[in-house]
Formats: structure tokens, C-alpha cells, sequence
């Protein structure tokens, strides 16, 4: 009988432990909108789901409300326009969260769901339940930049960089975990996913098809296979610190950063881990005919000679020509070409032509002599 009132206990704090977790229920009808009643809190108020400001308009996500700076951590329909002031997010009586404006309806998460009720979790993690308190869908499960403590990269899944830190649409770098078991960077629009075209990776291929990106409650990184055995440490060891909040982030420079928030201090976001100590690491950052050096540590892309930058205040867009390009090959005499040399700089490999040229001043004259040559690595 002792044993049966245990186990009643037990039962009782899960029961009340989980009442407590999803104390701010959502329930079915509630609406949101960008002037009035914008979110929808966690318990503790730290995070909040529904509308932040983005650009001109409005942006639906999850965010860390608690904190002087407010940090997106998910976004929906992150690649939809800002919607306007006069917009309205629905939980409707179906059990369908629909963001209405005047640009039409969208659906956040699943068209089809059919759910009862929803919270905003302490966790970060904003949950739809159905009517057995189920849950059926849960913003953990599809991540868009960021991963927060106790959530998981699972196997085929992408995170996808933001395009700059004031706009959460998706950017040029992902951090995939691929169903080898490797953890790969690589930049979005690179084809095929191979070696030749990472940046980053954790040499795991070849552990099964389950492995999953961890980030523990205890701010570590790890690898774990569907044995629940980890196989490879990405951080070397937890960073948990009393008042203290995490994420781990793939930056739009391309670097994936584990970052901490003293909750007690009035402090920025602190970066404890990168997965490069070399910014110019990420292929892509400085764009097309652009180069990346690297200026007290911090990446400085510049274009070639005779280009410009096509956009000064978004280097993936690349450089583009000053000047009209004419043929070398229109028999004008008067017509010289000549190159300039560019140093310390780190250019993405792509080789096109390999010559057995022995010096320099051959490299360059090859390249002189070439109508279709443009630049020449030595």
C-alpha cells in the first residue's frame, strides 16, 4: 500500500508539473495583433510568441521578451513580406493559427491540424496540443536559425542563417544534418552537397541514418546516434551558469556560435563557442568577384580591381564591373591589359584551369595571353 501511495505521489507532481508547464494556455478564439495584445507570454514571461517588428511591418516568431534585448529565436513564414499593423493572428476555432492580413491568409505550422489548445513554453518551445493534451506540433521540430537548451537538430534537418542581423529571412549559410551522420556547412545554393562545396564539418559520416544534433539543457553541443550514445562532442563540455540563458545560433556571416545572457548583469549577448575562429571561413560571404581578408579578426570583404561592390550594405550580393569590359580579342593594339596583385587574401576554390607553370611572372603572362582569362591564383 506504501509503494501504491508512491507511486499516486509521483504521479500527482508529474501531473502538477506539467499543469504548471502549461499554465498560460492559449485557447481556441484568442487573437493577436501588432498594436494591441502583440504576444502570447510563457510563464515566467521570458518568451513570447506572436508579432515583432521587422523593417517597416510586422514579423510573426518566438522571442525573448524577458531581456533588455530582445532576440528572435523562430520565425514563421520567414520568407513571407512583413505584414502590417492592421494584421491579425488567429487561433481559430477549427485550431488553426492563421495570420490574416492584406495580403492574404497563411497558416502558421500545419493547414490540417486540428488542435485544442496551445502554449508558450518556458522552454522556448511553443506547443499546439490536441484535445488528449497531445502535443502535434511544436516549434522545436522545425527551427529556422536557432536552437535553444534541450532542443535537437534531428537528422535531415537544416538550420538556414538569417540574411542579415535585422532581417530573420533565410540567408545564404545552412548547418545541415545530414542522414550519414556528418554535420555539415555549407552554402544554401551550392550544388551538389558534396565535400568540395563544405566548410564545416564534423567527420562523423558513416554513424547511421538517427544521429541528431543535441543541445543540452546544460548548454552543451553534442552528437548523439539513435542509441542515445553521444559519438562526438561538439562543444567540450557544458557552460551552464546560474541565471544564465543560451542559444546556439548560425550567424548570417555563416559561423554557427554557441551564445550566453547573464540574466543578473547588463550585458550583451557573450559568444562561449564558434564553430571557426577564421570569419573568412564561410564560402560565399564576400559574393561573386569578391574577396574576404581578414582586419583584427573580424572579415572585411573587398572586390577585385575594376569592380565595385553591387550592394555596399550586403557583401553576398558580390561585385560587378566599374567599367566596360572590351574583347582582347578585337585585334586593337593600343588595347593593354595588365593584373594586379592582391595579398593576404582568402578566395573560395573553385579551379577552373590547372597549369604546370613553375613562377609568377609565368602565371601572369598565361593569363595575359588568355582572352578568357580574368584572375589567376599562384
Amino acid at each position: 500500500m506504501e509503494f501504491l501511495r508512491i507511486l499516486v505521489f509521483i504521479a500527482f507532481v508529474l501531473a502538477r508539473s506539467e499543469a504548471q508547464q502549461r499554465q498560460s494556455n492559449i485557447s481556441l478564439g484568442s487573437s493577436l495583433t501588432p498594436d494591441e495584445n502583440s504576444t502570447w507570454l510563457s510563464n515566467s514571461g521570458l518568451y513570447a510568441f506572436g508579432f515583432y517588428k521587422e523593417g517597416n511591418g510586422f514579423s510573426v516568431g518566438i522571442f525573448l521578451a524577458g531581456i533588455r534585448e530582445k532576440t528572435v529565436v523562430w520565425t514563421a513564414n520567414r520568407d513571407s513580406p512583413p505584414v502590417t499593423s492592421n494584421a491579425t493572428l488567429v487561433f481559430t476555432s477549427e485550431g488553426s493559427l492563421v495570420l490574416q492580413s492584406r495580403e492574404g491568409n497563411k497558416y502558421i505550422g500545419d493547414s490540417a491540424l486540428s488542435s485544442s489548445s496551445a502554449s508558450m513554453m518556458d522552454s522556448g518551445n511553443f506547443v499546439l496540443y490536441n484535445s488528449n493534451g497531445r502535443i502535434i506540433w511544436q516549434s522545436f521540430d522545425h527551427p529556422t536559425d536557432t536552437l535553444l537548451p534541450t532542443q535537437r537538430l534531428l537528422a535531415e534537418k537544416q538550420l538556414i542563417s538569417s540574411a542579415s542581423e535585422s532581417d530573420h529571412a533565410s540567408g545564404i549559410f545552412m548547418l545541415a544534418m545530414q542522414s550519414d551522420g556528418n554535420l555539415v556547412q555549407y552554402p544554401v545554393k551550392s550544388t551538389p552537397l558534396t565535400s568540395s562545396n563544405a566548410y564545416y564539418a564534423s567527420d562523423t559520416y558513416g554513424n547511421g541514418g538517427n544521429v541528431s544534433l543535441v543541445f543540452d539543457s546544460d548548454a552543451h553541443l553534442y552528437l548523439m546516434n539513435s542509441s542515445g550514445v553521444n559519438i562526438r562532442n561538439i562543444t567540450n563540455k557544458g557552460y551552464y551558469r546560474k541565471d544564465t540563458i543560451f542559444l546556439m545560433r548560425i550567424d548570417w556571416d555563416g559561423l554557427f556560435r554557441l551564445y550566453s545572457f547573464s540574466l543578473n548583469v547588463n550585458t550583451n549577448w557573450t559568444a562561449e563557442w564558434a564553430s571557426s575562429n577564421d570569419r573568412c571561413d564561410p564560402q560565399g560571404l564576400c559574393g561573386l568577384n569578391g574577396f574576404c581578408t581578414l582586419i583584427d579578426q573580424e572579415a572585411d570583404c573587398k572586390c577585385l580591381p575594376g569592380f565595385d561592390f553591387v550592394d555596399k550594405g550586403n557583401w553576398t550580393a558580390g561585385c560587378e564591373r566599374n567599367f566596360i569590359a572590351d574583347s582582347c580579342g578585337n585585334n586593337n593594339k593600343s588595347l593593354r591589359y595588365t593584373m594586379e596583385e592582391l595579398p593576404n587574401t582568402s578566395w573560395e576554390e573553385d579551379t577552373y584551369s590547372v597549369l604546370e607553370i613553375l613562377d609568377k611572372e609565368s602565371c601572369i603572362q598565361a593569363c595575359l595571353d588568355d582572352c578568357n582569362c580574368e584572375a589567376a591564383f599562384y
